[in-house]
């Protein structure tokens, strides 16, 4: 199994001053994490969504960390692939050049950044977004299959005769693809196009597993006419918030209070919902106020004549890794027995310091990875 993090550049006070150092805080940790043994450091592309990510460059986050790191492999997670976003032939110039720089370390997902915020910004067309990811995908698969020959394409929504498309990737074909999967529908489309599913998880481990039975069984039923490459990457990565101290209620009130700072962001971009509360108080009992959170998210719903449908509170659920090593270790294992391959580790949220960032970060390296890769020894 794969330990890896990710980040969103998420923040309170989100003033230029306090932008510039949590996107320094972010470098710092995902260097942290390549010390301590995570596999993997993972960045979001987002445009506009100023209390949920300032991650608008993550190619320049990615590459400005592969210069400070020599082992850790740097993710994508992922990049907007509709063209208005990124043209296909710009994402896979920058992936090439992203891949050789670092020695090969390169994993490239590949999502639709769907909030209406983002598609507005950028002139993007949401009843396109499916249609231009999976071409996006098809043409940055087949840029390298002959590294030596001209790159042509002609498919149904883009024609490209043939040029030079340079410069080539270190890992051949090319690095391996994944897909951001918040949808049924999604993860279903990832297993038919043979490629890795990065999944959110805020309901639990129960969620995780309806979600890996999902993605083995298009597997199991794919004939392969859709795969995007001659390779494929059937690799299931699941989202594990955790806030890991010694001090196991301090980290659970940090926890909470990051989590639920998240959720109102999610709320406030992909369902109208209010700006998100900045306030932190430490003298309030976080983990009984985000699920008062839920309960008015419920009520909410309910007003709105709006069915409560399975996941729509997931984003309050609090069971996840937060607390001490040994917690943090319970909950992987049960994870790893949902079917995970890779524990993508949510830390840097925005009413998180960063000393409890880089603190958690040791303790996974310290105490939780280890505990996972003696058991493969």
């Amino acid at each position: 199994m794969k330990f890896s993090m990710i980040f969103e550049a998420q923040m309170t006070d989100p003033t230029a001053e306090h932008e510039a150092r949590v996107l320094r805080d972010s470098v710092e940790q995902a260097v942290l994490a390549d010390e301590v043994g995570f596999d993997t450091v993972w960045a979001v592309e987002h445009h506009g969504l100023k209390w949920y990510a300032h991650m608008s460059a993550p190619e320049i986050f990615l590459t400005w960390v592969a210069a400070k790191t020599s082992r850790i492999r740097i993710g994508h997670g992922v990049v907007c692939m509709p063209f208005n976003f990124n043209h296909p032939v710009r994402a896979a110039e920058r992936a090439a050049m992203l891949d050789v720089l670092s020695g090969g370390r390169l994993n490239l997902g590949a999502g639709r950044g769907a909030t209406t915020v983002e598609t507005s910004m950028c002139g993007v067309d949401p009843d396109r977004t499916y249609r231009e990811v999976e071409e996006s995908l098809r043409m940055i698969a087949a840029a390298w299959q002959d590294p030596e020959a001209e790159f042509e394409y002609h498919g149904e929504l883009l024609d490209i005769s043939p040029h030079h498309l340079l410069p080539r990737p270190v890992q051949r074909p090319h690095p391996p693809l994944f897909m951001a999967c918040t949808k049924k529908d999604t993860l279903k489309l990832a297993a038919d196009y043979g490629i890795g599913a990065l999944v959110l998880g805020f309901a639990g481990v129960e969620e995780i597993a309806e979600l890996r039975g999902i993605y083995d069984a298009a597997i199991a039923e794919r004939t392969g006419e859709r795969f995007v490459s001659t390779v494929v990457n059937d690799h299931f990565a699941a989202l594990c918030p955790t806030i890991v101290l010694d001090d196991r209620e301090r980290a659970q009130q940090i926890g909470a209070r990051g989590q639920r700072f998240f959720a109102q962001a999610i709320k406030h971009y992909y369902g109208a919902g209010p700006v998100p509360d900045e306030a932190v108080d430490p003298t309030v009992d976080e983990v009984a106020k985000i699920k008062q959170a839920a309960e008015e998210h419920v009520a909410y719903l309910h007003e709105a004549k709006i069915p409560v449908k399975s996941g729509s509170t997931a984003i309050f659920n609090t069971e996840h890794a937060y607390g001490n090593a040994d917690d943090a270790i319970a909950y992987v294992e049960r994870l790893q027995e949902a079917g995970a391959d890779e524990i993508l580790c949510l830390i840097q949220m925005g009413t998180v310091p960063q000393e409890a960032c880089l603190e958690t970060i040791r303790q996974w390296g310290e105490k939780v990875i280890p505990h996972f890769q003696s058991r493969t020894k």
